[in-house]
Parts: structure tokens; sequence; C-alpha cells
């Protein structure tokens, strides 16, 4: 009996991605970590072929959207890259002792608008959960890189 055909997955595929700080340390919540991480970001589509668009950043996570090009480093390659990068300036910006980043990363790909519209009202809500604000406009560590569309 032949094997049923699977469908292929979209060539440059949104995700979802969730890291947190090694030994899940309040590192992210402030402007230093916040410019770090953006400025990185902010090169990424250029330098390693991936668009990075929404994100929060809570004390000790962040999450955030992204979108590889085709022309982009692998998955695994880009995690590293970003991570390390962040890692050295925030190593110096808020001296802070390393690691900064748990090693793995949660991913998962989107496969509807639906589903990203849902995820990004999750995730904005993230410090109304924690109690950190009482509205999620209020949270200052949030924003935007790239517009990305799914």
């Amino acid at each position: 009996m032949p094997l049923p055909q699977l469908m292929p997955f979209a060539p440059h595929p949104l995700y979802f991605f969730t890291a947190c700080t090694a030994r899940r340390k309040s590192l992210l919540a402030c402007a230093a970590a916040q410019e770090t991480l953006t400025a990185v970001w902010a090169r990424s589509l250029h330098h390693d072929g991936w668009a990075v668009g929404r994100y929060v950043l809570m004390p000790d996570h962040v999450h955030f959207f992204a979108r590889p090009t085709g022309e982009g480093k692998s998955l695994t390659q880009w995690h590293q890259t970003w991570k390390s990068l962040t890692a050295r300036k925030l190593t110096v910006g808020l001296t802070c002792p390393t690691p900064i980043w748990q090693p793995e990363t949660f991913d998962h790909i989107l496969r509807s608008a639906e589903s990203y519209t849902e995820k990004w009202h999750y995730v904005r809500q993230n410090p109304v959960r924690a109690g950190l604000v009482p509205t999620a406009d209020d949270w200052p560590w949030q924003g935007e890189i790239e517009a990305l569309e799914i």
C-alpha cells in the first residue's frame, strides 16, 4: 500500500519562539536588554536571513515571532548567532555573569493567521497575568522589528 502524500510546509514558515535566561535570572525587563535584543534582531534580516517581528520581554524569558528568508541561516545556526551576540553584549552592558541564556529554545511553527493572532494576544497578556502591569499596553518591554504576516 502506498504511503499517503504529506502536505509540504511553507518554504518560509512563521515561527513562535520562547527563550529563557539561564537559571531563570531576571535580566530582560529593562531598557538595556531591550536595546541589545532589538539591535541584534534588527540586523538579523540582512546578516542572517531571519526577520524578527513582534516580541515581549519578560524578566526571565522572551517571546517573539520570526521567519527565515530563502537565504537564511538554519534554525540552529540562527539561534546560536543571536544568543551569542546578545549574551556578549548583555554580559558587558548589564555586568551579568554568564551564561545568559538556557541552551534550548522552544519553537513552534504557526500555520494560520488565526493561530498567529491568538498567540500574539496570549503573549501580550503575559505581563498582566504575572501581575507586573494592569494592562498589556502598560508593559514597556514589547515591540515589533519587522511586520510579519502569515
